[in-house]
């Protein structure tokens, strides 16, 4: 586990440095770029977005990059790039027939046009289209951000447990039932058309701390904290599956931990199968994967993919300025093995740009401590970012 905790602070670091590069960009008085002798375009600093279109810069939350987006977008640093055209494209595709079936299914044929990305969800998440890429290291939201100054929790873990004897805890905890949550989650496309026009890849760092910040007597400890890297390669995709549009495909490598030493450490690693479909205001995101295994003198928790499951769905509606989604998680085990857990939050405007955040929890796995520990938690707070 220390290489991988290592990694999580360097992956931390990376996101930190990216901020700061774009602030430091964004602060910086606009003056005339060089021309280039060789090219007959304009430099541009290399941490702009560099988005293709104006409406891809709809989707950056802060005001100051989303500026410096549309700039680039509007010719103060364009560069001419000569493309293909229409016709060419076409042609090309109708020579080719298996060509053209695996266009269509990873969205890259002409003849489909591609949702807008000023209105496909998928699309302003993950820079699936064309128009919507935003080029190379820019931070936005990886999954929501949240602060819940209220977080109840039916059945705290007092005696946390783990089939590895090093891993179980014989003194009770002294925690409270109320404690305080909050989630930090940002990413980075940090390379983009690998496979030629197509491939992305993504870095991404979540953070869910819950501090016992009312538990005074025990000097309000912060009880649990998951730091969770991960690197995706998102690939756009085109088909038709039950009325749905299946808009994206993904594999991702993930490592979840919690940085503690024995009786309470907890961690495992994942490849993950992503697969993305939209509808309107409607997403579905379908995401089984694979626990990477270790060895036995290593493992924290053999069997959490029993508990935390093997795969989860998640649902998502956006609506009159508000956003509800639903994940479903289970083991796809039966008997004593089949275990599972819900989640349901909702995003809604308060005033301007502040919007509240609900969330409740029931099952197993809340956090990685609580990984086969059933309980029911209630949260309520503010959202920074959310899913869309």
């Amino acid at each position: 586990m220390p290489l991988m905790y290592r990694f999580s602070l360097m992956t931390a670091s990376l996101f930190i440095n990216g901020w700061a590069s774009q602030f430091i960009y964004a602060s910086t008085p606009t003056t005339e770029q060089p021309i280039s002798a060789a090219t007959g375009t304009t430099s541009k600093p290399e941490n702009t977005p560099s988005p293709a279109s104006p409406q891809a810069c709809i989707s950056i939350e802060a005001s100051i990059t989303r500026l410096a987006c549309y700039d680039a977008a509007l010719g103060r640093h364009a560069e001419v790039v000569a493309t293909p055209t229409l016709e060419q494209n076409k042609s090309q595709l109708a020579t080719t027939p298996t060509l053209t079936a695996l266009a269509d299914f990873f969205g890259t044929n002409t003849n489909s046009a591609p949702p807008n990305p000023t209105i496909s969800l998928l699309d302003r998440r993950w820079e699936l289209s064309p128009e919507s890429k935003l080029g190379t290291f820019t931070l936005r939201a990886n999954r929501p951000v949240y602060l819940l100054p209220f977080y109840y929790s039916s059945s705290p873990n007092k005696l946390p447990t783990s089939p590895d004897p090093l891993n179980q805890v014989t003194t009770p905890l002294d925690i409270d039932h109320s404690e305080l949550k909050f989630q930090l989650s940002l990413k980075t496309k940090a390379a983009e058309d690998i496979f030629g026009s197509t491939g992305d890849f993504w870095l991404g760092y979540t953070q869910t701390s819950h501090w016992q910040i009312f538990n005074a007597e025990n000097s309000r400890p912060f009880r649990e904290t998951n730091y969770e890297p991960e690197g995706s390669l998102i690939f756009p995709t085109n088909y038709n599956f039950f009325g749905l549009n299946g808009r994206l495909l993904g594999f991702t490598l993930d490592h979840q931990s919690n940085g503690r030493s024995t009786p309470l450490s907890r961690s495992w690693n994942r490849a993950i199968l992503d697969i993305g479909l939209e509808q309107g205001d409607w997403v579905v995101m379908l995401r089984p994967w694979y626990r990477i295994p270790e060895k036995k003198s290593d493992d924290d928790n053999p069997d959490i993919s029993n508990y935390i499951g093997r795969g989860d769905i998640q649902i998502t509606r956006k609506w009159n300025g508000q956003e509800f989604s639903l994940m479903l998680r289970h083991s796809l085990k039966t008997g004593a093995n089949s275990h599972g857990a819900a989640q349901f939050d909702w995003s809604f405007p308060i005033h301007n740009n502040l919007r509240g955040f609900a969330q409740i929890f029931n099952g197993y796995g809340e956090s990685l401590i609580d990984y086969n520990h059933s309980s029911t938690s209630v949260g309520l707070g503010i959202s920074l970012l959310n899913w869309y």
